[in-house]
């Protein structure tokens, strides 16, 4: 059968002059990569659930330069094609060390205009791309990484295309809601939707990128609470959703965000490059994953230059346990503090829920934290109910996270950034601190005050929904929420549950702002911005707000 290009060509690592790209074929194939001339790599496909998938590493780049590239499967050229309207995809080699660095960010992307019968405004993903292809060597547009933080897709919200898919599926006998993927297969025709829109497969193509799930490529509110894993547990389909969910995840997403030398050292992958049929390998490890029978990273860190970016697994290695939950276990909580400590300018946190929410609602999710865990039953029972009924699950409901972070960035942000053990040197406050976040499809910038000498700004930068909406009789509970005298009440509230109060405060700078939306982090030197840009009814970008984070804050 002759193989042919299905997903792809996804530009993910870029690392000195190498880069990896992935692939999704049609058949088993032999991939190559052209770049240039002398510089390319070539990877044979491994199978999974009867699918076919590549990340070839591509090295021998040119040293400051944007290279186009063509992929050949079988020494037959596949990409771009021959009557592609769009610019020729490029890997971009930078010493980041001299040059400004550009992260593009935001996350909650469904896939059409139209899901689950709602029809959505403009797509800002869509939008962006369809700028810089207009001038794609524009230095002051192109990003150096696209930052993807969650819902990716949407495995429990699917458009009428993929509803039609499951209900033949579920007729023929396979398990599970008509309106839910459930297996690998199911899973692989969301990305299939997602990946081969046009402007967005030309954006992948040729800007690296990286991602971090959320709840929604498992279901809403993945991981919300131990009796909310207890419940899943005991639903028919569960077993094959989580599996196929985290397999499907790893393929598609997680792989690319690992550089060439770690996916040497990664043993899964060496063992599904090693096999003949990576499924039942792949299912296993997706079943163990979330049993907690075998450990998996899914938090990851690279640097651009003199900028530190680390992305954490919000969702599935939480510690749900009553009375100690922790929105990432010790282990990878000290992965973290080594990341966050070191010799850098600006520190940015991929989080996908974000770590400062709006005053009001940060208060209620502490309050409901501390009654889930009185002694009294009947009170930890209806506080309970209301997290998995209100989604009360952010770093404000994992107090000691929450906690744990604030001190972090203080340190940090008094200069106390040398090595966390041991003697060793120690290391200027970085110029900025920065979190990066989704989730609450809405965006806004939130600055800390700690309330002391920290020399380094720290920031929330939360930008969502990429591509879907806020109900609108929502938005005014929402505006509210960052109200002094909305956070007045629900403080009170907490203060009657015995939840001291924060260490720090945090005040408003931009938002909230509620329509699709893509932001932009720029660093440069010891400075840093972020902009806001939403769609307009045309499917243009137009500037919602732009932030200095470098101030004093004064």
């Amino acid at each position: 059968m002759t193989a042919h290009l299905l997903i792809g060509p996804v530009l993910r690592r870029v690392t000195g002059t190498r880069a990896t790209i992935w692939v999704e074929t049609t058949a088993p194939a032999t991939v190559r990569v052209k770049a240039g001339s002398g510089a390319g790599g070539v990877a044979t496909t491994f199978t999974a659930y009867g699918h076919h998938y590549a990340l070839v590493v591509v090295e021998g780049l040119p040293e400051n330069a944007s290279t186009p590239y063509e992929v050949l499967l079988e020494d037959r050229p596949v990409w771009p094609a021959p009557e592609s309207p769009y610019p020729p995809s490029v890997i971009r080699t930078t010493d980041h060390r001299e040059t400004d660095v550009r992260l593009i960010f935001g996350s909650c992307r469904e896939a059409t205009p139209k899901a689950t019968g709602r029809s959505l405004p403009p797509d800002a993903l869509d939008a962006y791309s369809r700028r810089l292809m207009a001038a794609p060597d524009d230095p002051d547009r192109r990003p150096d990484l696209i930052v993807l933080l969650g819902d990716q897709v949407y495995a429990d919200e699917t458009s009428e295309k993929v509803r039609k898919f499951l209900r033949r599926r579920r007729r023929a006998g396979h398990p599970g809601p008509d309106d839910q993927v459930v297996s690998f297969d199911e899973y692989t025709k969301l990305y299939l939707e997602s990946w081969r829109d046009p402007e967005i497969r030309w954006l992948l193509s040729t800007v690296p990128s990286v991602m971090i799930f959320d709840d929604h490529e498992i279901i809403d509110d993945w991981n919300t609470s131990e009796s909310w894993r207890d419940d899943m547990a005991a639903t028919p389909w569960w077993t094959e959703r989580i599996a196929a969910g985290l397999a499907s995840y790893w393929v598609y997403q997680h792989l690319g965000n690992l550089g060439p030398d770690e996916l040497a050292a990664d043993p899964l992958y060496q063992k599904v490059l090693n096999s003949d049929d990576a499924t039942d390998l792949l299912h296993d490890f997706g079943r163990a994953v979330d049993d907690g029978g075998r450990g998996y990273q899914w938090s990851y860190a690279l640097e651009l230059g003199r900028t530190r970016l680390v992305m954490l697994d919000n969702r599935c290695n939480r510690v749900v346990t009553p009375g100690r939950r922790e929105m990432l276990p010790a282990t990878e909580w000290n992965w973290f503090l080594d990341q966050a400590h070191g010799d850098y300018d600006h520190l940015v946190v991929g989080s996908s829920l974000p770590w400062l929410m709006p005053p009001a609602i940060h208060h209620l999710e502490a309050w409901n934290e501390r009654t889930a865990d009185s002694p009294n039953p009947k009170v930890s029972a209806r506080a309970e109910k209301l997290r998995r009924a209100f989604d009360l699950e952010h770093w404000a409901a994992f107090g000691r996270s929450f906690d744990a972070m604030g001190e972090l960035f203080r340190r940090l942000g008094e200069g106390e950034g040398g090595p966390r053990v041991g003697a060793g040197p120690a290391y200027a406050a970085p110029a900025s601190i920065s979190v990066l976040s989704g989730d609450v499809h809405h965006s806004y910038v939130a600055r800390v005050d700690f309330g002391t000498p920290v020399t380094t700004p720290v920031h929330q930068l939360t930008c969502s929904p990429v591509h879907n909406q806020v109900p609108a009789f929502m938005r005014p509970l929402m505006r509210f929420s960052w109200s002094r005298a909305a956070a007045k009440g629900t403080r009170g509230l907490a203060r009657s549950a015995g939840v001291p109060q924060p260490a720090w405060t945090w005040r408003r700078e931009a938002g909230p702002y509620f329509g699709n939306a893509v932001s932009t982090l720029r660093l440069a030197g010891r400075t840093a911005t972020v902009c806001v840009e939403g769609t307009t009814k045309d499917g243009d970008l137009f500037e919602v707000a732009a932030v200095d984070l470098s101030h004093d804050g004064s």
